[in-house]
């Protein structure tokens, strides 16, 4: 959602609640107080949910770090389990209390907020970029004081040290965004309507076939990757390496994988966000990377390797730098001028506006003082019945203030102790600058749906890296600074998205809470204990593996940036970053012109998107493929029959997601045994193919 959209949507939805009142379904309904919202069976599911989310996570970070939003999904599974549960209970007379919205929107909050710590976390980004695999894909900065080795123990300590403070930096502000300024939240206004629909008579039916849906679906695609693993005995053997555009097109990464998770990932992303990975991918590995190659040995040397920084390697991950910071910095900078201006208007605004009528009363409605029409009794129900709820439970100032000053003395304390290269006047300096930026993003956020954290992590990495200096430590101190800026600022947007869901759905805002403090505390245990499963049984970091791990290498690049300078790339290296970092900013602004100047054609919305393509500068185009084909699907559906897409292709794609996700369990175990798939299937040009025979033959007859 673009932020020039913001009124437009807002009208939209006055006009929807004029014409239909939520709440007014849900008037005879008791609502339960907050400490009822919270129950065991909903704590349980969470629990089992969260696993299941934290481990698609985990494997799309170490994949391409492209992460869908999960909200619907998460939703959709809590209210599909808990369903199933209190049917059986009703039927055997056993069920003590009904399931309800509020108990469905708690397990949503918990299960997000779990997944939420799976991406800040940086098992795949800034933690992993400190280990010693990562590190030895470069030449600079490969020391002993600018590595740490990962193990459990530290890193579950580093995360419950760091993911709290966000949860209380800008909770104060909760009434000023949700009721004042009354942001979107997109996210979380979809995933409140989806759990209000599930819950009232006529949304009963649609519900269950979405629920069909996903199972099916997940089902299929957890059969479908069982039987791929038949055929990958080793490393380029079975489907995922199915060169459907030739051999020639494989060599640089252009091939069609078979991955139900992407193709899923394809169906929720937009179109523009797809194509514009697949126009990033053509610039970058079908006309730029063949280019540079030739000029292997003047450019760069010929002696080095293909994952050294300062080989070809080096323009990969510089370049896709330099378009992520352009883009962010545009949105940051963007986000905040807006903001003030919006501001300065709405002050203007109410300033010259005309006294209006009292509100009317919750009170006196059910009463029985009925509105002169039944459009003012839908319009106003709603908002009165939800800010009631909202404000029935406060959080104190004191709370909250007293909160993020205590897990800040926390971490000043600890994380020294952890990393020894920060000291505590760096920390303290992170959690000073921290409040204000999760403000920006949290305010962001909820006019656009867009999260800027890693963005502000990265800023983060140049800062202290740049503070304390190579030979300090500069790389680890940057890396596990980023760690704390980044859990902050998106855990606190990920809270104010919450609360949004609440209010819509008459949840307490502390029922709220306190289930995001329990999702980020099983997110702190799960992600590290999952990553590691991952990581004991595949060669993750290995740009030529199943899981690159992108970003671990993009993270440690930009704090070897920071402490060393460009003079370390290779040749005109820093000016293609600079020239597509200046593109980013660029792309964004000539969007920006023309959604504003150009409105019949709406020209803007075919502009690529510069965050999208810099992924592929670095993975190639394997995975976009896969999600074009998602599009694609989703397209085909909606021309045959558009409701029925609507309603059932998030379903669809969660599943799709789901099942290959699920099936990475027992394939990692069986990993970790050692036990190898049967067959190899690989694709020979043909005259590697006659060699293969030839080598046979001859084999076979001595």
């Amino acid at each position: 959602m673009e932020t020039d959209d913001f009124d437009n949507v807002q009208a939209g939805k006055q006009m929807v609640q004029a014409r239909d009142s939520t709440e007014k379904a849900f008037r005879d309904t008791e609502v339960p107080p907050w400490t009822m919202q919270i129950t065991v069976r909903s704590m349980v599911t969470s629990f089992f949910l969260s696993i299941i989310f934290n481990f698609i996570v985990c494997k799309l970070n170490l994949t391409t770090g492209v992460i869908p939003s999960l909200n619907v999904a998460a939703g959709l599974l809590g209210f599909a389990l808990l369903k199933g549960y209190t049917a059986l209970l009703q039927k055997l007379g056993l069920l003590k209390q009904p399931f309800t919205r509020q108990e469905n929107t708690v397990v949503q909050t918990c299960v997000v907020a779990s997944s939420g710590i799976a991406f800040s976390s940086g098992t795949a980004s800034y933690l992993l970029g400190m280990s010693p695999q990562v590190a030895a894909q470069g030449d600079a900065g490969n020391t002993l004081i600018n590595i740490k080795r990962l193990s459990i123990p530290w890193m579950t300590g580093y995360l419950f040290t760091v993911s709290f403070a966000g949860l209380f930096s800008i909770i104060a502000l909760r009434e000023m965004m949700i009721l004042k300024r009354k942001l979107t939240y997109p996210s979380g206004t979809a995933t409140a309507h989806l759990i209000n629909s599930f819950h009232t008579p006529k949304g009963a039916r649609m519900a269950a076939r979405q629920v069909s849906a996903l199972f099916k679906s997940c089902c299929g695609s957890f059969v479908w990757s069982f039987f791929q693993w038949f055929f990958a005995a080793s490393d380029g053997c079975g489907f995922a390496s199915f060169p459907i555009f030739g051999l020639k097109a494989y060599k640089q990464r252009f091939y069609f994988d078979f991955s139900t998770t992407y193709i899923g990932c394809g169906m929720i992303t937009s179109y523009m966000v797809n194509i514009s990975m697949l126009v990033g991918a053509v610039i970058s590995w079908g006309i730029m990377w063949p280019l540079i190659e030739q000029k292997k040995g003047i450019w760069y040397g010929a002696h080095l390797s293909a994952s050294s920084l300062h080989g070809i390697q080096g323009y990969r991950v510089f370049i896709s730098i330099g378009m992520i910071l352009g883009d962010g910095l545009y949105h940051v900078i963007n986000i905040l001028i807006k903001n003030l201006f919006r501001n300065k208007s709405e002050e203007k605004k109410v300033e010259l506006a005309s006294p209006l009528p009292p509100p009317l009363s919750l009170s006196n409605m059910e009463a029985g003082g009925l509105p002169s029409s039944e459009t003012e009794l839908s319009e106003n129900y709603d908002e009165e019945r939800r800010t009631e709820y909202f404000l029935k439970d406060q959080i104190p100032l004191s709370v909250a203030v007293a909160g993020y000053i205590a897990l800040a003395g926390i971490s000043i304390i600890v994380l020294p102790f952890i990393f020894h290269q920060l000291k505590w006047y760096h920390v303290l300096t992170a959690y000073l600058i921290a409040p204000v930026l999760a403000f920006c993003n949290a305010y962001g956020c909820g006019l656009t749906d867009w999260s800027l954290a890693s963005n502000y992590g990265k800023i983060a990495i140049l800062i202290f890296s740049a503070w304390v200096g190579l030979e300090k430590g500069g790389v680890i101190a940057g890396l596990a600074s980023c760690g704390a800026m980044m859990s902050i600022v998106s855990t606190a947007s990920d809270l104010m998205q919450d609360f949004k869901t609440g209010y819509l759905t008459l949840s307490s805002p502390r029922s709220m809470f306190f289930s995001q403090v329990f999702g980020t505390a099983m997110g702190c245990v799960m992600s590290p204990l999952i990553f590691w499963f991952f990581y004991k049984a595949y060669r993750v970091g290995d740009p030529t593996g199943s899981y690159p791990a992108p970003y671990g290498l993009m993270y440690r690049g930009i704090a070897l940036l920071g402490v060393e300078g460009f003079g370390s790339l290779p040749k005109h290296c820093v000016t293609l970053a600079v020239s597509f970092f200046a593109f980013a900013i660029a792309i964004n602004i000539v969007t920006e012109l023309l959604k504003r100047y150009e409105t019949k054609y709406k020209i803007y919305r075919f502009v690529p998107n510069a965050m999208a393509m810099a992924v592929p500068f670095y993975l190639g185009s394997y995975f976009v493929i896969d999600m074009c084909l998602g599009s694609l699907v989703l397209f085909c559906w909606k021309l045959w029959n558009k409701k029925q897409a609507e309603d059932l292709a998030p379903a669809v794609a969660s599943g799709l997601i789901c099942g290959e996700s699920m099936w990475g369990v027992p394939a990692a175990i069986l990993s970790l045994a050692n036990v190898k798939a049967p067959i190899c299937m690989k694709f020979l040009s043909y005259s590697d193919n006659d060699r293969v025979d030839s080598f046979l033959s001859s084999s076979g007859s001595s």
